[in-house]
């Protein structure tokens, strides 16, 4: 007899269908499972048998042979062990067959039955959905898939209870799905920073064109905490963007805060993390960091101190949004459309220009130290900031006295419309696009020009200094671009300005 039961494989965030075709046939005992299955699903036998004859049902004595299809999409992990068992049990008439036509079912058996959670659960309540079939999944992952279900899902604790569900004695109940406040994003607030009137604006114009930020200064004038403020003014995640983020965080096997579901993601990762804890990687591929951030904020803090390798891996992925993660076997695509905001020193010790400090570096050691990061990874900052160090009649003012987080929301919120209006948001917007809404009137031209030459600026550099221009008239609600926003943007680009000192300086 045969019978089919339908599943989800997991490949990178998507889900693609997979087919378990159970046939039981006359001959000596055996099972056999087929369709380019890796070691743990192979080892499924052994478990299915276990919790088949430990709930109560008979393991048939037959020939049993197991089809996993399609054959040549590698399946791996203990997810198929529920499908198997499922199609055991319909093949031998244990349960109705029919029961299994509409429903997709995933999830790991122990040997007494009971059902173990697994990663990656989020894309397939998706895509279960796309093709108009219920889905049941293990208990432990129902708080995961209240996050998409539309009373399609039902989740138990044991094969039992699929059973009971399946042959109409005890129906499951669907999973709930989860209520949203709608409220704003949760985040420290940017109130608690004191002072600091030239890194805030350069934050809020990052968060409001999407732009890269790069700040520089000695040790402890609030460069990470400035950081930590940044997804508190930005634009609370859409329903779509939400799903999106925890897809890739169900398939990272990671939970998300409670009550965080619309917070822009925040990931801040050691300087001495490897290229693929960066950008993911491994014998069955994983999101690393930058895809982990994706929709939200990537801080990178000591940014020298980390290997080059690392962050010249960070390039095509800041550019394209996503990153390729190519094993022998299949190439897997992780989304990774996330924001950088970085932090150092501006030199080895960390006093270069302190106001009562005496830096202990000679010139060939602070330039070796800002050589670690590469023009080229440079270019791709927007902003470039000095963080200063505040005074102490400065720092113990009252938080009252500074703008909070909610009020600098609403006006990026603002210009973001603005910039939704026309398409995208300032910092992915092409170079057609740049000459449509950028465009400038000849004292403009001429400013930009004579800056370029003084600093070197590179093309991608004359971009990025149109974009925050943009972001800059947004925010204001002008309808072009002047000579005001350029000179500003031009204020923001203070490591080109020293760059081009020390070449002149060399020459």
């Amino acid at each position: 007899m045969l019978a089919i039961v339908h599943t989800r494989a997991c490949v990178g965030v998507s889900a693609p269908s997979v087919t378990v075709e159970v046939h039981l046939s006359g001959g000596l005992p055996a099972l056999a499972i087929v369709g380019l299955p890796e070691t743990g699903v192979r080892e499924s036998r052994e478990r299915v048998r276990s919790a088949l004859l430990n709930s109560g049902f008979e393991f048939p004595a037959k020939r049993i042979t197991i089809n996993l299809a399609p054959a040549d999409l590698p399946k791996e992990g203990g997810r198929f062990d529920l499908p198997i068992a499922l199609g055991i049990l319909a093949a031998s008439g244990q349960i109705p067959p029919e029961s299994l036509e509409k429903v997709e079912c995933l999830g790991e058996l122990s040997l007494d039955g009971a059902l173990r959670p697994l990663k990656g659960v989020l894309p397939a309540v998706l895509a279960a959905r796309s093709d108009q079939r219920q889905l049941l999944i293990p208990l432990a992952n129902a708080d995961e898939a209240a996050l998409a279900s539309e009373g399609d899902v039902f989740a138990a604790n044991h094969l039992l209870a699929i059973c009971e569900h399946l042959s109409e004695r005890a129906r499951l109940r669907p999973v709930a799905t989860l209520e949203f406040d709608g409220g704003p994003a949760k985040a420290p607030d940017l109130a608690d920073v004191r002072g600091q009137k030239v890194p805030r604006r350069a934050l809020e114009v990052a968060a409001a064109g999407g732009h890269n930020l790069l700040m520089f200064g000695p040790p402890g004038t609030g460069k990470s905490m400035l950081a930590s403020r940044l997804p508190g003014i930005l634009p609370p995640l859409t329903n779509e963007a939400m799903l999106d983020v925890a897809s890739i965080y169900s398939v990272a096997g990671l939970a998300m805060p409670d009550g965080y579901w619309h917070c822009p993601p925040y990931r801040a990762p050691h300087h001495t993390a490897s290229a693929v804890a960066m950008v993911g990687g491994g014998g069955s591929p994983r999101p690393g960091e930058i895809s982990l951030a994706h929709r939200g904020v990537l801080f990178l803090d000591e940014l020298p101190e980390f290997g080059r390798q690392v962050l010249e891996v960070l390039r095509e992925p800041m550019e394209s949004g996503e990153i390729a993660i190519s094993r022998a076997s299949r190439q897997v695509t992780f989304p990774a459309r996330f924001q950088v905001i970085a932090a150092m020193n501006p030199c080895p010790c960390g006093y270069l220009g302190h106001p009562s400090i005496e830096c202990q570096c000679t010139p060939p050691q602070v330039l070796r130290y800002r050589a670690k990061v590469s023009g080229p990874l440079l270019d791709r900052f927007d902003l470039h900031v000095e963080v200063p160090v505040q005074s102490p009649q400065l720092l113990m003012t009252s938080a009252s006295n500074s703008e909070n987080s909610e009020s600098v929301r609403r006006r990026v919120g603002r210009a973001r419309d603005r910039q939704h209006s026309r398409g995208v948001v300032n910092a992915m917007l092409s170079g057609p696009e740049l000459d449509r809404h950028c465009s400038l009137d000849p004292a403009s031209q001429a400013l930009l020009t004579g800056a370029m030459e003084r600093l070197g600026l590179s093309a991608r550099a004359l971009h990025r200094i149109l974009r925050v221009a943009r972001t800059l008239a947004d925010l204001e609600g002008a309808e072009s671009v002047t000579q005001t926003h350029l000179v500003e943007a031009l204020g923001y680009r203070k490591l080109d300005r020293q760059q081009s000192r020390n070449a002149q300086a060399s020459v």
